[in-house]
C-alpha cells in the first residue's frame, strides 16, 4: 500500500520539524512548505492527500 502523502505548510520549522517525525513515524509521507508560495508550488508538484496549513503566516496574503 502506498504511503499517505502530507504537505506541512508553516513558517516555524519547530512546528514543522515536530509534525514531520510524528507523522513519519506513522509512515506518512512528508513534504513541507516554509511560505504560501512554496506550498502552492508543492501541491502542483506532489499532490498531496493532506495539507497541514498554518494560517497564521508573515505576509499579508497568507493565513485568513
Amino acid at each position: 500500500m502506498e504511503e499517505a502523502k502530507v504537505l506541512i505548510v508553516d513558517d516555524d520549522p519547530d512546528i514543522v520539524e515536530a509534525l514531520k517525525m510524528t507523522l513519519e513515524a506513522n509512515h506518512y509521507k512528508v513534504y513541507t512548505a516554509a511560505n504560501g508560495t512554496e506550498g502552492l508550488k508543492q501541491v502542483k508538484a506532489v499532490k498531496p492527500d493532506l495539507i497541514i496549513l498554518d494560517v497564521m503566516m508573515d505576509t499579508i496574503t497568507e493565513g485568513f
